[in-house]
């Protein structure tokens, strides 16, 4: 296995109160912000949305919150009229933010699945009257699945948990439970009837592609594009649970052959490729899962420089490598180069070519290789259910991923059986006695 496998990307967890810092404590420039965004949400003004909150939301906190929360939402809601949706929306800002730049404790992440939950419930049961940026609304999910992914590898790390903490965990099931998260993420889909529109719109009844899933009727875009990235959402899911049949199947309603509303988003559109290339590669469809990283690599290279400012550009290079490694592996086990554009086959060349060729060998140094590649570019699979409370207490965060390598290893050994079919069976015609045979035959 891979030494330098590596579940944990967060920081060591700290305590922004020790930073001195005060929840109450409202900067102007905050005040203003918050103000405005309250108005440019009630006015539906998507463009100054998408404004504050890719720029000015970016920018207050590399400023003022580089190592600190932002301030609560209760130092804020009196400036929006204690808008209880509002005041939702600010929380699930501040808790990505938390997640971003620090490890939260074990209450925070159960206060910002509480909050999730408050949220989800007002979209799907509520009267939601908002149009968000398709950004915004991308961010939820994909932060919904990365706190629930972060969540079930900080609780399968028993070994150095406090005697509080374990006591916390014990009394908080519920709190990022894997079949809560898949039921949010199907209702969103199914409350949405995204699946329906997108069906209406291959015969002409929608415009839902048309207009990137806005509604420029005065009505709402929330529940319907909240529900088409819940099924990238899904898909997420159920690679990390190893479940790669369901996943690709919760994606089927989406044409990804096409461009579409995942594309508008380039971290949707990225992490639908990925996924859905990796579940390809599980499934030992090689031909498909190349065929769609050629066309995300090919894209990423030619548009990546635009992306420069973004929040999201460092993920973006991290994925784009990750995605060269998969096709290094997608390729070796197929050989499928035809299917390669030249940019991306160059690139390819120039950062595994000469690992290709001895992952071509079936060796222990290919099957090595195979293990570094796999584990440096695979998701953070994760074990769902709770732990055993009972000493001993044991780490079994990386149980599941372990589990992944094996299979995915096992299918490179199958593979390395039938490429030597041909060498045994040139062995074997070229050992026939022929004359006998034509002997035996007259």
């Amino acid at each position: 296995m891979a030494t330098g496998y590596d579940y944990d990307d967060a920081p060591a967890e700290t305590s922004s109160q020790d930073a001195g810092y005060d929840p109450n404590f409202v900067p102007d420039s905050v005040k203003s912000f918050v103000v405005h965004l309250y108005r440019h949400i009630r006015e539906k003004n998507v463009y100054e949305i998408h404004q504050m909150y890719e720029t000015s939301f970016q920018s207050l906190s590399e400023r003022l919150f580089k190592e600190t929360p932002w301030p609560s939402v209760d130092a804020v809601s009196h400036y929006v009229d204690k808008d209880h949706v509002f005041c939702l929306l600010y929380r699930e800002m501040w808790f990505r933010h938390l997640y971003a730049r620090s490890s939260p404790t074990l209450k925070q992440r159960i206060d910002s699945w509480d909050n999730y939950c408050s949220l989800f419930q007002v979209v799907l049961h509520g009267v939601v009257n908002m149009q968000l940026p398709n950004q915004w609304l991308w961010d939820m999910v994909d932060e919904f699945v990365y706190q629930f992914q972060s969540f079930c590898q900080y609780r399968a790390k028993m070994k150095n948990k406090t005697a509080e903490e374990i006591a916390l965990l014990g009394q908080c099931e519920q709190t990022w439970n894997v079949y809560g998260v898949l039921n949010f993420l199907q209702a969103l889909v199914e409350k949405s009837m995204i699946i329906q529109i997108l069906e209406q719109e291959k015969e002409g009844l929608e415009q839902f592609t048309a207009t990137d899933g806005y509604d420029y009727n005065g009505g709402s875009n929330v529940l319907k594009v909240l529900g088409y990235f819940s099924m990238v959402g899904l898909l997420r899911v159920h690679c990390l649970l190893g479940d790669y049949h369901t996943g690709l199947k919760c994606l089927l309603p989406i044409d990804i052959s096409q461009s579409g509303v995942y594309t508008s988003v380039i971290g949707s559109h990225i992490t639908t490729i990925y996924h859905y290339g990796f579940a390809n590669l599980m499934l030992r469809r090689y031909v498909d899962a190349i065929r769609e990283f050629n066309k995300i690599l090919l894209y990423i290279f030619k548009t990546k420089q635009y992306h420069q400012k973004s929040p999201q550009y460092e993920q973006i290079l991290k994925k784009n490598e990750q995605m060269y490694a998969l096709l290094a592996i997608c390729l070796s086990l197929c050989p499928q180069v035809k299917l390669v554009e030249e940019t991306v086959n160059s690139q390819l060349r120039e950062k595994y070519g000469e690992k290709m060729i001895r992952m071509q060998r079936y060796d222990d140094e290919a099957f090595a290789i195979y293990d570094e590649l796999f584990s440096y570019a695979c998701p953070k699979f994760i074990t769902p259910s709770a732990p055993s409370f009972e000493e001993p207490l044991v780490n079994y965060n990386q149980d599941a991923y372990r589990l992944q390598l094996k299979l995915f290893l096992y299918e490179v050994k199958q593979q390395q059986l039938l490429s030597g079919c041909p060498d045994l069976l040139e062995s074997l015609f070229n050992d026939i006695p022929w004359e006998a045979c034509k002997l035996h035959g007259s």
